[in-house]
């Protein structure tokens, strides 16, 4: 396969990008400089709020932004772009068919590996843009698995571990994120995706058992392998970031 460059549209939040440029390098099986890939970066912290557009309705600003730095991204040379944000997967469709380049699915891609991993039944963690545009919903159903939202007081929680700990450059809050585990498991789910890149964050500074999947993970595997690079089998970070069993 033809390697290429891989563009990355991030700062959303930053650390979550840096984050998982680190995740790629990690899943990339390179012996030297020049077997890493080459890696375009975009850090728009100016992005309008993702989650704030589609609950308001004003998603026009955030789709020009993200179309502009896309376009950007492929007049540079990019192969692939990855798009460092779940909610921001919600304008995909309307800026796919504007580019030559694909971008990189998160969120199929996360659906996907569930079904592999074996899943039936899935909580999601994100922000409330991506449970109320139903993203995962979606996508997860679309391979015959069931998707669960949090109760609305575990929501409430995960929402202030996203946007008044973690975009505010705090670890988070270990009391907050397991209520909202422990309100999935009594719901009856064997996986809970961490679907939203705050979360991924979260995920390097507290140890999280293989009951939660990490959509990160699974996009920059995806990416090392859309830009034609070879695979780390074993190393410091695994594939899914999941063990073999969910608890």
């Amino acid at each position: 396969m033809k390697k290429g460059k891989l563009g990355v549209i991030g700062g959303m939040g930053p650390q979550a990008m840096l984050q998982f440029c680190q995740r790629v390098i990690d899943c990339t099986a390179a012996h030297s400089d020049q077997e890493h890939i080459p890696t375009l970066i975009i850090s728009d912290t100016e992005m309008p709020d993702r989650t704030a557009a589609l609950l308001s309705g004003d998603t026009a600003p955030v789709r020009a932004r993200l179309l502009q730095d896309a376009r950007l991204l492929e007049d540079w040379g990019a192969a692939a772009i990855a798009i460092t944000c779940n909610t921001a997967h919600a304008f995909l469709p309307a800026i796919q068919g504007e580019l030559k380049v694909p971008i990189i699915n998160m969120v199929a891609e996360t659906a996907a590996a569930l079904r592999t991993m074996g899943a039936k039944r899935v909580g999601i963690l994100g922000t409330d843009g991506t449970l109320q545009t139903g993203l995962y919903h979606k996508a997860l159903e679309a391979h015959g698995l069931e998707a669960v939202s949090p109760p609305p007081e575990a929501q409430r929680q995960v929402m202030s571990l996203i946007y008044d700990e973690i975009k505010k450059g705090l670890s988070g809050s270990e009391e907050k994120f397991a209520a909202a585990g422990k309100a999935l498991r009594e719901m009856g789910c064997d996986r809970a995706v961490l679907a939203c890149t705050e979360l991924s964050a979260y995920k390097d500074w507290h140890h999280l058992d293989g009951f939660y999947v990490d959509a990160m993970d699974v996009l920059a595997r995806c990416c090392v392998e859309a830009c034609g690079y070879p695979l780390r089998q074993s190393g410091p970070l695994p594939l899914f970031s999941v063990s073999s069993t969910p608890f």
